[in-house]
């Protein structure tokens, strides 16, 4: 039963399998979803609720684009966005948004780095994957007289303000069937995967309305960091893909193809929770098929990665056949 008492039968799919010399090993299960503007184009696996955690992050600073844009460098506005891994580029970023004695009012859990190769003696909020985003919503909060107090609670202006973004797109009578506290403490919102790509299809569509997708595209390293996909994708895409975590198995994709003039959303939910090397593989399939050269991560150990074709439309079979006959190739 979910906290809500509403029971959830969820449907996942098959999404990607590691053979061993023909025999499966490993079946990875979930769901994917791709939306243009209002229109659903594709999606399979459970369209049962789930938190949009890290995912939603670029419509947590919609509503503040405007306030902070002459406020934040780029790097800093990257941050703002970012599942950071501590990693010094990102610390030193983070100390241009707020100064030490403000960046105390920080209520971001105290963490240790998530940076791959990233060492700390003990743990602190400013370590948090979080803390470039909270960092921004004081500074908006100083900037329009809010209180730097409570700004995790759904009281806050700023809870009014990050719903006003989202009901833009989900439309203006949208309420989450339930919500909950992050990791970082602020909301998080229960979605279908189909609501999650309709939002990362509006953040290609509107691209040009504030500095999100320019920031989070041109500034890569910021928002994930070393070996993480999302960063990976975006540096392979030459600007035309933006790509954000979210935990838990989350990969949400915003992007820009003459196919898709409303924006292509695709969101990819792996059932069993965060699995980079999956979600990598699905990931490099669903973007090589549209065109982008985005490659596979590491070999497996003596296995093969086979995914599913039902990752992308039937109108994308052909071009998926092709390309996984060139990968599967002895």
């Amino acid at each position: 039963m979910s906290e809500t008492g509403r029971a959830q039968n969820s449907d996942w799919e098959t999404l990607v399998q590691y053979r061993r010399n023909g025999i499966n090993e490993v079946s990875i299960q979930g769901g994917v979803a791709w939306v243009t503007g209002d229109d659903v184009i594709h999606q399979i696996g459970s369209q049962d609720l789930i938190y949009g955690r890290s995912l939603t992050k670029p419509f947590q600073m919609k509503g503040l684009t405007k306030d902070l844009d002459r406020e934040l460098s780029l790097d800093a506005k990257a941050l703002s966005v970012a599942s950071h891994g501590s990693e010094e580029i990102h610390l030193q970023t983070l100390s241009t948004i707020l100064d030490p004695a403000r960046l105390k009012l920080l209520v971001t859990p105290p963490s240790m780095p998530l940076g791959a190769g990233v060492f700390a003696k003990k743990p602190s909020p400013l370590f948090h994957p979080c803390s470039g985003k909270h960092a921004a919503i004081l500074l908006t909060c100083e900037l329009k007289g809010w209180p730097t107090r409570g700004y995790t609670e759904p009281t806050h202006p700023y809870f009014q303000a990050y719903v006003t973004e989202l009901r833009k797109v989900l439309g203006a009578s949208w309420e989450p069937k339930a919500m909950a506290k992050d990791g970082c403490g602020l909301p998080t919102f229960s979605m279908t995967l189909v609501e999650l790509a309709k939002l990362f299809s509006s953040l290609a569509r509107t691209k040009d309305d504030d500095w999100i997708f320019r920031a989070m595209t041109e500034r890569p390293e910021i928002v994930g960091g070393t070996g993480r996909l999302d960063t990976a994708i975006m540096k392979a895409c030459g600007g035309k893909v933006l790509a954000k975590e979210g935990a838990d198995g989350l990969l949400g994709l915003s992007i820009l193809h003459e196919d898709y003039p409303q924006g292509l959303g695709i969101v990819i939910k792996i059932a069993h929770g965060w699995d980079p090397k999956a979600t990598w593989f699905i990931a490099s399939v669903i973007l090589r098929t549209l065109g982008f050269n985005f490659g596979n991560p590491p070999a497996l150990d003596r296995q093969k990665a086979f995914v599913s074709e039902r990752v992308v439309p039937k109108s994308l079979f052909g071009v998926f056949a092709r390309m996984i006959e060139l990968d599967t190739a002895p």
